[in-house]
């Protein structure tokens, strides 16, 4: 049976090259790239064709020009299939062709091809089920990242040259969705040791060099936006940041586990786990301080016991006893006080050169105490009637 399953995969193979070859050339049809990728996404289970996998590349290097025949082939060939091996192949293609970063495959949107609902007939049913939910998890992380892909770059050009900056609660939804972009991936894996076969382990290959390029701009996406809510110290932002500072503690919980896991089925590209995102707990608690109606520490003074300011580059800030000063770190001092410092000074009077003590007082403003001795003024002088003059 085994022999029959590989027999006719050669032969299927065989006679979609001969299609190929007698197809027309067309805006969505091209017979050479076409031939590349059947023979790269053939039914030979052991391995990729890396061969002809980079003769395909080529072409799209060549010219972005050669993406719509490209993704109109391995759509075809997928939306037929119902070969495991075929189906990890032209996965792995595509996965392959997001590396190119064209402009049409960011507008790109969903995939064109479905494998969500993918059953294999080849094998065993006992063991089918493996395989495709295997297959299905793959297409569901590569569906949903061109989707974001396509979001992110929509957003992007709406913004355009102006380069304003994305509301924080709009980050922290597309940062949601990051999110469940990472989850996705993680649920990549085979579920029994039966499945650890050289095609699976070189789509988890594939899959490691995701996870640590995907978390790596997570990371620090994540680490901008607990900035940028401590900043602005919004209640509503300040809530829904700690959920998700919650969320993504869990996750990496499940990364570490991740790679453990990968490491123990023999996965060769597994390097050391990325650096997972750890948020402070300094700034934990200022989000707590925002969320629950104070200010950030960030535009708020710091004071230690003693009402003293703690850092030497500003302005300290203390209270005595009926005063309040303020000093800077030149030592200068400012005092203000609420008592009025009365000093006694001799002033010579103009009539009669006896010496007059200046009345005290707490509060000029409020007594009616004379400072200065009051003296008339006697002239008899008369003056003119400058009416009549």
């Amino acid at each position: 049976m085994r022999l029959w399953v590989k027999a006719s995969g050669a032969l299927k193979d065989t006679y979609s090259i001969w299609v190929a070859k007698l197809s027309p050339s067309g805006p969505c049809r091209n017979p050479d790239l076409e031939i590349a990728i059947i023979k790269a996404t053939s039914h030979n289970e052991p391995c990729m064709d890396y061969k002809n996998v980079q003769r395909v590349f080529k072409w799209l290097r060549t010219s972005p020009l050669y993406l719509k025949p490209l993704l109109y082939t391995v759509s075809m060939r997928m939306e037929k299939t119902r070969s495991w091996v075929v189906a990890l192949k032209g996965l792995m293609l595509t996965h392959g062709v997001f590396c190119f970063d064209y402009p049409a495959m960011k507008k790109m949107g969903r995939l064109p091809f479905d494998l969500s609902h993918f059953s294999d007939v080849h094998v065993n049913p006992n063991k089918a089920w493996l395989f495709n939910a295997f297959v299905r998890s793959y297409f569901a992380y590569l569906d949903q990242k061109s989707a974001f892909v396509r979001l992110e770059a929509t957003k992007e050009t709406k913004r355009g040259s102006k380069e304003k900056e994305e509301a924080v609660m709009e980050e922290l939804q597309d940062l949601e969705k990051f999110l469940g972009l990472i989850d996705l991936l993680l649920q990549i894996k085979p579920s029994n040791p039966n499945m650890n076969v050289v095609l699976i382990l070189e789509v988890m290959d594939c899959v490691m060099d995701e996870v640590l390029e995907v978390y790596d701009k997570f990371s620090m996406r994540v680490h901008r936006v607990v900035s940028r809510i401590i900043d602005m110290g919004g209640k509503e932002e300040a809530r829904v940041g700690l959920d998700f500072v919650r969320k993504v503690e869990l996750q990496g919980g499940k990364i570490s586990m991740y790679f453990d896991f990968c490491r123990d089925i023999g996965v060769i590209n597994v390097s050391e786990c990325p650096e997972i995102v750890r948020i402070d707990e300094k700034d934990i608690h200022e989000l707590i301080s925002i969320r629950d109606g104070g200010v950030s520490e960030k535009k708020n003074l710091k004071f230690d016991n003693n009402n003293n300011y703690n850092d030497n580059n500003t302005i300290v800030v203390y209270e005595g006893n009926n005063s309040r000063a303020i000093t800077t770190i030149s030592d200068f001092k400012t005092v203000i006080t609420d008592q009025w410092e009365v000093f006694d000074d001799v002033m010579d009077s103009a009539s009669n050169g006896t010496s007059l003590h200046i009345a005290t007082s707490t509060n000029p403003f409020v007594d009616s105490l004379s400072i200065v001795h009051y003296i008339p003024v006697c002239n008899t002088h008369i003056l003119p009637d400058l009416i009549v003059l």
